[in-house]
């Protein structure tokens, strides 16, 4: 277990890999944490610094009291790469990790290399469906949210099979407060703007069966960078990298070759 004190919270985080392996970091969706990504990571290729980490309010990090703002979210990952010295890192963001993903690239483009933003968006909803959310798990729990959540993550064969009980668990153990604070993060954020001025290599992910950013949404986003490429990853919903690692792992290794980033310098 590994923390970083960067002040007003403690982020958990996992960095593995070679020292001087080219730098790939990974930023999970609402209400998971840095384990999204366990399946994904043997199918990477060899050589990559891998960095995975916890947003505040999830998995091991500290949960400061909510609201959050995405500028803090954004602010946590730059003095984690600053903390653990870090630069020129693929970025792969998932949802609201996409989300972060594009504000720190507009924030520190030394930093950031090139963006994965895998089923998220420059701006996703409206206020009051964030705190609707919020107002149902302050009254139930994260039980007042869970079948709805699951039916938006995953695709129908998915949550047939006996893989669900996991993330179902996992989405019930969610810290309501940081479920809230994060919640408040997307709600005011709006990044079609400072998105559209980034020239960067850029990829963006998306499952077919994505009930939370469908395939427009993210399309849309990505089409804001100019260059940007996109992929549909079928038979998949909202994680992809958890119903169809291989896949995902295989997007990632071509963005990687094609940019260059599997280079050691």
């Amino acid at each position: 277990m590994q923390i970083a004190d960067l002040g007003d919270v403690q982020l958990h985080y996992a960095l593995e890999g070679p020292d001087d392996g080219p730098v790939i970091v990974f930023a999970h969706a609402l209400g998971t944490d840095m384990h999204v990504w366990d399946d994904l990571l043997p199918l990477l290729p060899k050589g990559l610094r891998v960095l995975r980490y916890d947003l505040r309010g999830h998995g091991r990090s500290s949960c400061p009291p909510a609201p959050y703002s995405m500028g803090a979210l954004v602010r946590d990952t730059e003095q984690l790469l600053d903390h653990l010295n870090l630069r020129e890192c693929l970025f792969v963001g998932l949802s609201i990790g996409g989300m972060i993903a594009q504000g720190l690239a507009v924030k520190r483009l030394d930093l950031v290399r090139a963006l994965v933003l895998s089923n998220t968006s420059a701006k996703l909803g409206m206020p009051h469906m964030w705190q609707d959310r919020v107002n149902i798990i302050r009254h139930e729990g994260m039980a007042g949210l869970v079948d709805v959540t699951m039916e938006r993550w995953f695709s129908r064969s998915f949550r047939r099979s006996d893989a669900l009980p996991y993330w179902r668990d996992r989405f019930l153990a969610q810290s309501i407060e940081g479920y809230a604070g994060c919640c408040a993060a997307i709600a005011g954020t709006d990044f079609y703007t400072p998105t559209s001025g980034l020239r960067l290599p850029t990829l963006g992910i998306v499952g077919s069966e994505d009930g939370s950013t469908p395939a427009d949404l993210v399309r849309e986003t990505v089409d804001l960078i100019p260059g940007s490429q996109f992929a549909l990853i079928r038979r998949a919903g909202h994680l992809p990298c958890v119903e169809q690692p291989q896949a995902y792992a295989d997007l990632l290794a071509e963005f990687l070759n094609n940019t260059g980033h599997l280079v050691r310098v």
